[in-house]
């Protein structure tokens, strides 16, 4: 048996465990979705893989559901960050989304000298992952990390961590991913205004950081992330 709802939630589960919904959870299963005691729903937290569910309790403000089966274990993203400078609403909502589905296991606004927004709503784009998650089948949600900035990002970073640090001044130039064999990564997008000078002859001048180009043309950052994501885990992923 299989369900075609999946939910998040934040509970452990298990053969037998119990999942009190909360009220936005009640009112998404049994007022929109229509469901009835007794109705099949796939649940995962991030942790324990997923589970068949089957609704116990339906009312309007809350509800329980009862696992009964492990239908997929956990299944881990390759170690890859997604670093990018936020830009418009909807477009940023669209790369933590595609991040999510595209296998990254984190996601770190950054703030450039030319990134134009200087806050995020870190809980609303969180809330984006994880419903990338349900839709795409994932049994993993990606952390979407506060905004930071990147010198301070730069200043602390991992040393056994590469950067694909995608340049645009490099389109068309035909630069190579390293020839490392996967290990921790990082994709680097910058803003719709790219990476100052500074800031470039700072990854230039780092050792783990690796500067590419995303082809003959220069890309919008939402484009770029998307285009980054799918040459890395070609190169090194799990696809």
């Amino acid at each position: 048996m299989s369900a075609k709802i999946r939910l998040y939630v934040e509970h452990a589960l298990g053969v037998g465990q119990t999942i009190p919904l909360e009220r936005d959870q009640a009112h998404y299963l049994f007022g929109v979705m229509r469901l009835t005691v007794g109705a099949h729903v796939a649940l995962f937290n991030g942790r324990d893989g997923e589970y068949l569910a089957r609704v116990v309790e339906a009312g309007k403000r809350g509800g329980v559901l009862e696992c009964e089966a492990q239908t997929a274990s956990l299944q881990m993203p390759p170690d890859l960050w997604l670093c990018f400078a936020p830009i418009k609403k909807a477009r940023t909502d669209f790369i933590v989304e595609k991040a999510a589905e595209m296998g990254a296991a984190r996601i770190c606004p950054i703030q450039t000298e030319y990134t134009n927004s200087e806050r995020i709503r870190r809980d609303r784009l969180q809330a984006h992952a994880i419903e990338a998650a349900e839709q795409c089948g994932g049994t993993y949600v990606p952390e979407v990390a506060d905004l930071q900035k990147l010198d301070r990002l730069l200043a602390d970073w991992p040393a056994d961590r590469n950067i694909m640090f995608c340049d645009e001044e490099l389109a068309g130039a035909g630069a190579a991913l390293a020839q490392e064999n996967g290990g921790k990564w990082a994709i680097l997008i910058g803003p719709e205004g790219g990476f100052s000078a500074t800031e470039r002859k700072r990854l230039h001048a780092m050792e783990n950081a690796y500067p590419v180009s995303l082809g003959p043309r220069i890309l919008r950052a939402d484009t770029a992330a998307v285009a980054a994501i799918a040459l890395w885990q070609v190169r090194f992923g799990d696809w």
